[in-house]
């Protein structure tokens, strides 16, 4: 249908690409609408094989780590230099202080880069809402040292809801209460034992799903000392429902029936 709701993986790795997996990164659409969501080191490149830039409704970003934000420069010159041509600029949903951080790095002169020419540039908070197009977004902070947001998306009695980067919380937990899919980070091989904990295990991605209610479990971001293959396993443990793992390339189309998600690789 053509107002399914869809999420297309853009790349998910952790903290670099790899030679076949850029960075965090995802396109979420229902119908014409194309939310880019997070904008990790080279997923401008696959972005392009769905939407252009001014084909994009907004762009959303969860924090500014390098790995889901960095891509962001690139678009700068795209909207502006190349042959994009803007009506408007692009909607841009992310942390506080989001602007200044692309100026301080964009600007090369004593005069300020124009990033609100490219970007129109919303400061997220804790509960915030917006409609772009036929989604809604609804952001919560998360638990990952610096500020941090995960996003519900829901369009047509669908759900999604995306972790970003985050320990387990109960923002996140409420945030994802009976959604239809659960795009969850499960970075860490095991817990810390020292210091401030900032990332999922995979087991602990399977128990937010689980206290969330969700219908299905898709684990991404997964750090450098796991496989895919074991990530799912050990959220499995945890999650009654469907584990999957979002393999850059992957469209997963968002389904309301618990479990019924479908996933193909373009």
């Amino acid at each position: 249908m053509a107002n399914d709701l869809r999420l297309t993986v853009l790349g998910c790795a952790t903290p670099y690409p790899s030679v076949d997996n850029p960075c965090s990164g995802y396109l979420v659409s229902s119908g014409g609408t194309h939310v880019w969501m997070d904008a990790g080191s080279g997923t401008l490149g696959p972005l392009q094989r769905h939407a252009r830039l001014d084909e994009l409704d907004a762009i959303w970003i969860s924090h500014l780590h390098a790995d889901h934000s960095v891509d962001l420069l690139t678009a700068y010159y795209g909207a502006l230099y190349s042959d994009v041509r803007l009506t408007a600029p692009i909607p841009l949903y992310g942390p506080p202080g989001i602007a200044h951080r692309l100026a301080g790095f964009l600007t090369n002169t004593s005069v300020r880069s124009p990033i609100e020419s490219a970007f129109a540039v919303t400061e997220l908070y804790d509960g915030h809402h917006v409609d772009v197009g036929s989604l809604r977004l609804t952001s919560r902070s998360v638990a990952h040292g610096i500020p941090a947001f995960a996003l519900r998306v829901e369009a047509s009695g669908r759900s999604l809801v995306y972790s970003g980067d985050t320990a387990p919380c109960a923002g996140l937990t409420q945030l994802a209460d009976g959604c239809d899919a659960l795009l969850c980070e499960a970075e860490s091989a095991q817990a810390p034992t020292e210091g401030d904990q900032v990332h999922h295990t995979p087991e602990e991605a399977g128990e937010t799903a689980s206290a969330a209610g969700a219908g299905r479990l898709i684990v991404t971001h997964i750090g450098r000392f796991l496989t895919p293959q074991q990530a799912v396993a050990r959220a499995s443990a945890c999650f009654d429902g469907p584990v999957d793992y979002a393999a850059p390339g992957s469209t997963f189309e968002i389904a309301q029936a618990a479990g019924t998600s479908e996933r193909s690789t373009s």
